[in-house]
């Protein structure tokens, strides 16, 4: 999620949730990055922050976007070089800035385009002289539901998984995610005779409830998206207390702030949607917020925290 899962929130997700003792397992995927602008010298280094990784997030796959398969193609190799366990090409967002560019949930609207950039992402990544997968995320249709004819065109191409978000770009997230979808995405699968990976998203919960999910509907995984805000314990189903909460949010803030913060590269005013989703649900979190979004570095974040913590005591 762009602006979300940066480098700063996916270790927190890592120290918190993924090393933590449990059965399933994590992948992360880096905020999605323009394959135009890796194209670009000057935006490339500053769209760098966006894959940059520890170890400690693998398996990691770079998310990319764009509508230009020689774009696509240089994007790859580069992306590819850098060590990623996989390529993830963005065909479902739904903003119109990126559908203007015939990009995102625009490829549905060009199928044909839509495979040629899948083969280009595969061509960048030979010529970097590696072989890692590439995979795909969509959506279920433009303004319509669409499956047999979009998601029948993407599997002749060499994909490794396909991640399908349950509602059409029309719908954004304002209707329920229609899971039910699911059944016909796999016969579609089958059909093709391929081995490719069924990831589901849309409306999940925790990760009881994404379990529950890839279990029902019979999927092999599930990607988590808003779930996920403001909760770096999500993949281990641990729930913190409130004062373990608001002192990791400090310890996230603060590596926002080395890792990311202007004049770096973002400003600290997307740190504070982060605050929004960790300071909930508690007696006194709204004002605490009002407070917390006033502030302008990870120092006064950590002096209102620790006189919140203080006065609860």
């Amino acid at each position: 999620m762009s602006d979300v899962t940066d480098i700063a929130f996916r270790f927190m997700l890592s120290k918190y949730g993924k090393n933590r003792e449990n059965k399933d397992q994590v992948v992360f995927w880096t905020e999605f990055v323009a394959a135009d602008g890796l194209c670009n010298k000057l935006a490339k280094k500053k769209l760098s922050h966006m894959l940059k990784f520890s170890e400690r997030e693998r398996p990691i796959v770079a998310q990319v976007f764009g509508s230009n398969p020689e774009n696509m193609k240089k994007a790859c190799q580069y992306v590819a070089s850098l060590g990623f366990d996989g390529i993830d090409i963005n065909m479902g967002c739904p903003d119109k800035s990126v559908v203007s560019q015939g990009a995102g949930a625009g490829l549905i609207k060009t199928p044909a385009l839509a495979r040629k950039i899948i083969q280009a992402a595969h061509a960048g990544i030979e010529s970097a002289g590696l072989h890692i997968p590439v995979s795909v995320k969509t959506r279920i249709g433009f303004n319509k539901e669409e499956i047999e004819m979009w998601i029948s065109e993407l599997l002749k191409e060499d994909i490794s998984a396909l991640t399908i978000h349950l509602r059409t770009a029309k719908e954004l997230s304002l209707v329920p995610a229609n899971w039910n979808h699911i059944k016909k995405i796999k016969e579609l699968i089958e059909k093709s005779g391929k081995e490719v990976l069924l990831i589901g998203n849309g409306d999940v919960r925790d990760l009881e409830d994404a379990r529950i999910k890839a279990t029902d509907y019979g999927c092999d995984g599930v990607m988590i998206g808003r779930g996920v805000f403001g909760n770096p314990w999500f993949f281990s189903g641990y729930v913190p207390t409130l004062e373990e909460r608001l002192k990791v949010m400090v310890e996230h803030t603060k590596l926002f702030e080395k890792e990311l913060s202007i004049p770096k590269h973002k400003s600290f005013a997307v740190m504070k949607k982060h605050f929004k989703a960790y300071v909930n649900g508690f007696k006194g979190a709204g004002e605490l917020r009002v407070r917390l979004m006033e502030t302008n570095s990870a120092r006064e974040v950590e002096k209102i925290v620790l006189n919140f913590i203080q006065s609860l005591k």
